[in-house]
């Protein structure tokens, strides 16, 4: 997301086809690099209890199931692709009939993507299950990077419409402070709910500042 607005080959926060496809296998080795550390090497640290720990030993996946379940995945991302087209066009035009940046067009759309998981991620949160809220809240943004991005990647390649990727300077510059927040908050081994606050006044600032630049 930073990268396409300092790269030389394609005027603009665009990719050229050929970095498309680099983009595309960045973003699925970071999932299946998640995903090999969520289930295999580094399991331990997803388990919320040494109860659902014997609970998930016990539940044998078969081959069948894995496929089924791949099947829908690859569904469920062209159906929210195409639902994110279709969505577009509409919502732009009622947006710029306001007066407002079309850039927020891909705001509402990013969040009505991770709505179901974020909704879930703050209820198990409020239960005080914080392990499940970060698996959920860790599995959606990496869901949304390694897959969401490469699959609408993809489309736009295909079907030739443009694909915005590259931020702003100002867009850079509040995501260059979220990371710096959370190595803050993780540096010690121990977090509070001041960074997370400074976290959502951050991301607050961004939509505020994409509907008044």
């Amino acid at each position: 997301m930073v990268l396409p607005t300092f790269t030389n080959s394609q005027a603009g926060p665009y990719y050229t086809k050929s970095k498309i496809f680099f983009e595309v296998f960045a973003c699925l080795v970071i999932y299946v690099a998640f995903i090999a550390a969520q289930t295999t090497k580094h399991r331990e640290y997803f388990i919320v209890s040494e109860d659902e720990n014997r609970e998930h030993n016990a539940v044998t996946i078969s081959t069948r199931s894995f496929v089924i379940s791949l099947v829908f995945l690859i569904v469920s991302l062209a159906i929210v692709v195409l639902l994110a087209k279709s969505l577009s066009i509409p919502m732009e035009t009622v947006i710029v009939s306001y007066g407002l940046p079309k850039t927020l067009v891909g705001v509402i759309i990013a969040a009505i993507i991770l709505l179901p998981e974020g909704i879930a991620a703050v209820n198990a949160a409020r239960k005080n299950k914080l392990q499940t809220s970060l698996n959920l809240a860790l599995g959606s943004a990496i869901a949304s990077i390694g897959l969401t991005i490469p699959a609408v990647s993809i489309a736009s390649y295909f079907w030739g419409f443009s694909v915005i990727l590259g931020l702003d300077l100002l867009s850079i510059i509040l995501i260059a402070i979220s990371i710096f927040t959370v190595m803050i908050s993780l540096i010690g081994g121990r977090s509070n709910s001041v960074y997370g606050v400074v976290l959502l006044v951050n991301l607050v600032a961004y939509v505020f500042l994409t509907i008044n630049p």
